[in-house]
């Protein structure tokens, strides 16, 4: 599965963008954001990915769940939205 990583300075139109073209190349995608600015970010990015696909009869749903992952050597506890086709 693909795994894009977001920030609290990420674009959300620029994120949406990118899950929208991985979950028409691929059906489904992982969102990762560590920290509150990096997930809201990551929720707009979703809601507005919803917006680019519904034209075309795609309907996204969006799975939260907690991971860890290793930044310089330490783990952190990440969210992870796990973005498919309904």
């Amino acid at each position: 599965m693909e795994i894009l990583k977001v920030s609290s300075k990420s674009s959300p139109n620029s994120v949406a963008g990118a899950i929208a073209g991985v979950i028409r190349d691929y059906g489904c995608v992982e969102v990762q954001a560590v920290g509150a600015g990096a997930t809201n970010q990551a929720l707009k990015s979703v809601a507005v990915a919803r917006g680019y696909l519904a034209p075309m009869g795609i309907d996204l749903v969006c799975v939260p769940a907690f991971t860890t992952i290793d930044i310089d050597g330490m783990d952190r506890t990440a969210m992870k939205l796990i973005v498919e086709i309904r």
